[in-house]
């Protein structure tokens, strides 16, 4: 790589806290759980840990609180080799906390989270206020709406106005004004999120999603303003939606799954890097997914995201190549 690409990722930090289980207990119900554990995540953290990783210089920008979790988190991205400077300290609220049940009974796997999002809502204007000019120096933004609505929106807006492709991952599910969508590069909800957002269910049969729900759906979001829509199908896939084609990606089904959180976000992380260096959409869907293929296959959130070193060896394993991060 000849050079590293810039990322700017302002969005959450979130202290993932994981009950691990062999059922979820039903309403009302009390079950004895097999572990707990501990582990950094927050989508907008675990996003720039996976590009950096992959070889991207990422600063983030987002909210922490004055308490362990916070410094905690913090030195995660640090750890990653993230530029922390704009991650600023509440003083009032608390770092945010995720509730994470972890199924893994049965031969399945399945999460159910509950995020307290905390000091991440308490993002004001006034906190972001000098991207307006800084924002041009980066060759992409990511976000999510883990932090306040208004926040993105001036974020992106200030992004297209300097010609800087923007990248939101609709998660959690939110409403999307008409002007965030037309500041969007990239739009990338899951199958869920992407109902949610065109009234488009995408039905499955197992494994396999109905490839035209998803062509409609992404169709649907095209004439909303956004550029380029990414779909991520879980276990279907993920396929990408433009004006110039259709593309799917099947899963890379060849691991056993431990642990889905952070998936998601790995990819994300994974399509941005590789959007970045140049990658096409079908190759930059099939880099991110060997990307996301390694994370289910590890345990937490930011733990389980891989190194380039790793989906490369991955990648050759399979007959498929990264060079110079360019798939073929």
């Amino acid at each position: 790589m000849a050079k590293k690409p810039k990322i700017l990722v302002v969005g959450s930090l979130v202290k993932d806290l994981t009950v691990i289980t062999e059922k979820f207990p039903k309403p009302g119900e009390t079950v004895l759980g097999k572990s707990f554990r501990t582990a950094s995540g927050g989508k907008g953290a675990n996003q720039a840990v996976q590009a950096a990783r992959l070889g991207a210089d990422v600063t983030v920008v987002g909210k922490v609180g004055n308490d362990d979790f916070g410094k905690s988190l913090v030195a995660s991205c640090r750890e990653s080799g993230i530029h922390t400077e704009h991650i600023a300290v509440d003083l009032k609220a608390p770092s945010a906390v995720g509730n994470v049940i972890l199924e893994t009974g049965n031969g399945k796997t399945a999460n159910r989270i509950i995020v307290i999002p905390g000091a991440n809502m308490a993002i004001t204007p006034e906190d972001v206020a000098f991207l307006k000019n800084a924002i041009q120096d980066y060759d992409m933004v990511i976000l999510q709406l883990e932090i306040p609505m208004k926040i993105n929106e001036l974020v992106a807006e200030w992004a297209f106005q300097s010609h800087v492709p923007v990248m939101l991952n609709p998660a959690p599910s939110a409403p999307l004004s008409p002007g965030l969508l037309s500041h969007l590069s990239y739009l990338s909800p899951n199958e869920h999120e992407a109902a949610d957002l065109t009234g488009i269910a995408i039905r499955r049969e197992g494994k396999k999603a109905n490839l035209e729900d998803v062509k409609a759906a992404g169709n649907f979001l095209l004439t909303k303003g956004a550029e380029n829509i990414v779909i991520t199908l879980g276990s279907a896939g993920a396929a990408a939606i433009s004006r110039s084609g259709f593309f799917f990606q099947p899963c890379i089904d060849i691991v056993e799954p431990k642990d889905p959180t952070a998936a998601g976000d790995s990819f994300v992380g994974a399509f941005s890097l590789g959007v970045c260096t140049g990658m096409g959409l079908a190759e930059a869907l099939h880099f991110a997914s060997y990307a996301a293929t390694i994370t289910v296959s590890r345990a937490g959130a930011q733990p389980s995201l891989p190194t380039l070193g790793e989906v490369e060896a991955l990648m050759k394993s399979q007959g498929s190549t990264c060079d110079g991060f360019m798939t073929r």
